[in-house]
């Protein structure tokens, strides 16, 4: 990828207005500008996220929704694994990002995964259940965030897995055996990343913790392009849902 689609990217990033009169048009006119050159540029801001999905069991003729999803991309992650689903659907509001996907299953034939522009909060599979649902970087730019977790352990199997990568922040007296982010990591990457509407949160992770069965919880920095010397702190998390 070039200087000239990173520009194009950072400008959309930083400096093109976002329009909208609800979150789904904000999304698509984040989005609609970038949706192409997407996927390389986020391979570098965007850690951990091959990790988590290696790392989570795929169940056999199971469903899978990764709500957030985007592009699609996350599904290749798993492209060894994904004929073995019985399903999978990724979700999204931005109209733009999901052609992208569409586009991409079509060229693996992959006729079982199927993408779906609707809300993360209120979106229920077809086949009322889910084996594993997923948020890859999405849940920052989710405002009604807790909704979402909510409505994914609504449609996941006792036992099912959540899993989630995002960037956050810590709280100031985190828990005992948890990550305590210093002022500056707590102060100056929320107000970076709310320039893109992306809002790291102190509460996501604690709110995983106490809803679900940990099974992983790893916590993380990351280089951000173009932004030498300092990391951005993100998390890995797969829980269980209590039976």
């Amino acid at each position: 990828m070039g200087l000239f689609q990173d520009m194009k990217i950072l400008y959309h990033l930083a400096l093109r207005p976002v329009r909208g009169k609800n979150h789904a048009e904000r999304m698509e006119s984040f989005y609609s500008g970038q949706a192409e050159a997407y996927d390389d540029f986020r391979k570098r801001l965007l850690h951990g996220r091959e990790e988590l999905f290696q790392a989570i069991e795929v169940p056999e003729g199971g469903v899978w929704v990764d709500l957030g999803g985007g592009t699609g991309a996350n599904m290749e992650f798993i492209a060894d694994r994904v004929p073995q689903l019985g399903q999978a659907y990724v979700v999204d509001l931005a109209s733009s990002l999901l052609k992208v996907a569409s586009s991409r299953f079509e060229s693996h034939g992959w006729d079982h995964v199927s993408a779906v522009e609707a809300d993360a909060t209120k979106w229920q599979p077809p086949e009322g259940q889910a084996d594993v649902v997923t948020f890859s970087y999405s849940l920052t730019m989710i405002p009604d965030w807790f909704s979402a977790i909510e409505n994914a352990l609504r449609m996941l199997k006792p036992g099912g897995q959540i899993g989630v990568v995002d960037f956050y922040a810590t709280r100031k007296h985190a828990a005992e055996g948890m990550q305590r982010h210093g002022w500056f990591t707590r102060t100056f990457w929320p107000v970076w990343f709310s320039t893109d509407n992306v809002f790291p949160s102190t509460d996501h992770l604690p709110f995983l913790r106490s809803h679900c069965e940990t099974v992983l919880c790893n916590e993380r920095r990351s280089k951000v392009p173009y932004i030498p010397l300092i990391r951005t702190p993100y998390y890995q998390y797969i829980g269980r849902k209590r039976g």
